[in-house]
């Protein structure tokens, strides 16, 4: 039987698949893995409009110049790349249907997609490391779950 190895932060999202055949070591392959491109890097890097941007500390003659400011853009969209994570996880779970399954997530956002997984995923979900392995070679990562 094989066991499902997630590895995720807001930017990476790798699945990996261990097979353990009854004589020798442990098999380990990746079976998806994609890379999200809102989830990487910085806000301001990613707005490039300088409409929202204030020309001047509201002195005399300056104007403050506030329509269009983000003021919750990176809460929202941190809330919609786990809500996507979530259900990348409980499709991949259904399609793989495995017994147990491993999860690494970063530890800011490892409680939020917890949440937000199906009951009968959640179920399944037999070890849950709050760090993030994405980075990592993939033999360390089952070295990481044993």
């Amino acid at each position: 039987m094989s066991t499902i190895i997630i590895t995720v932060d807001l930017g990476h999202f790798k699945a990996y698949r261990v097979t353990r055949p009854p004589v020798g070591s442990a098999k380990i392959e990746l079976v998806e893995s994609y890379d999200s491109i809102e989830g990487l890097g910085k806000l301001s890097e990613k707005l490039s409009d300088s409409a929202g941007r204030f020309t001047g500390g509201g002195g005399e003659g300056e104007v403050a110049k506030g329509y269009g400011e983000p003021h919750n853009l990176e809460l929202e969209t941190r809330k919609k790349l786990v809500k996507t994570i979530a259900a990348d996880i409980n499709a991949l779970i259904k399609k793989e249907a495995c017994e147990n399954w491993h999860l690494a997530a970063a530890g800011e956002i490892n409680k939020d997609i917890i949440k937000k997984l199906e009951p009968e995923v959640k179920a399944r979900l037999d070890k849950n490391i709050p760090a993030n392995l994405t980075k990592i070679h993939k033999a360390e990562i089952l070295s990481r779950f044993g």
